[in-house]
């Protein structure tokens, strides 16, 4: 476990803005790290600890599902290809895509983020003037530079123990694991932005020490 002595100060801006109620008791804490971390286990242990947790990837998940103004501009621009014979998106063409193009990769962030952005302000905003423990579990957190947090958490793993268990447990090829980490921010890079970094090398009890000292560090927050 990794803690900076000085919290960063808050800043006056979330997704789209802190509307009027900035002044509000609630903690709100950016948690991210790369893929195969552990990212979303450790949003789960949080939840269980009573925090509230909005899923960046699930409300992704929303604004491409058909009917949606996302989904009809991602088909306007990449067609069918990227259509199931059900009619949902179908991730895994589109990812073959995007991953293998930063262009491409670009022009999906610029048809998603924008929508992404005011639909998370909109549930952060249900819990304003509250006591609430907001976690964002945003796995580009550092790589769109997203700020306004009361502090961030950064889930680390070493890269190749990551490789090993995304082919191991989510059997995904090497390959594509690898091509993944690269359209990510570096380990160093997220590390940097972290107020507190969760060591996710050990065993699953290691791990659930590790949360229950970062629980703790969030908890203080309003004290410090």
């Amino acid at each position: 476990m990794q803690l900076k002595e000085q919290r960063r100060n808050k800043r006056p801006e979330t997704f789209v803005s802190h509307l009027a109620s900035g002044l509000s008791e609630m903690i709100e804490i950016g948690l991210t790290g790369g893929i195969g971390s552990g990212k979303s286990t450790v949003a789960a242990m949080f939840a269980d600890r009573g925090a509230v947790v909005l899923d960046s990837d699930s409300v992704v998940r929303e604004l491409q599902a058909p009917g949606t103004p996302v989904f009809a501009e991602m088909v306007s621009h990449w067609g069918d290809r990227i259509v199931q014979n059900d009619g949902t998106l179908d991730r895994q063409e589109l990812a073959s895509i995007v991953f293998e193009d930063p262009v491409e990769l670009q022009i999906l962030n610029d048809i998603v983020h924008p929508a992404h952005a005011i639909e998370m302000e909109k549930r952060r905003a249900i819990y304003v003037d509250t006591d609430t423990i907001l976690v964002f579990d945003i796995p580009l957190l550092v790589e769109v530079g997203r700020g306004g947090f009361d502090g961030v958490v950064v889930v680390d793993l070493e890269p190749e123990k990551a490789v090993e268990r995304l082919v191991s447990d989510r059997g995904i090829e090497e390959g594509d694991a690898r091509r993944r980490m690269a359209n990510q921010a570096t380990r160093e890079e997220r590390i940097e932005k972290a107020d507190f970094v969760v060591e996710n090398g050990g065993t699953r009890a290691d791990l659930a020490n590790e949360v229950e000292r970062c629980w703790e560090w969030i908890e203080s927050l309003p004290e410090r």
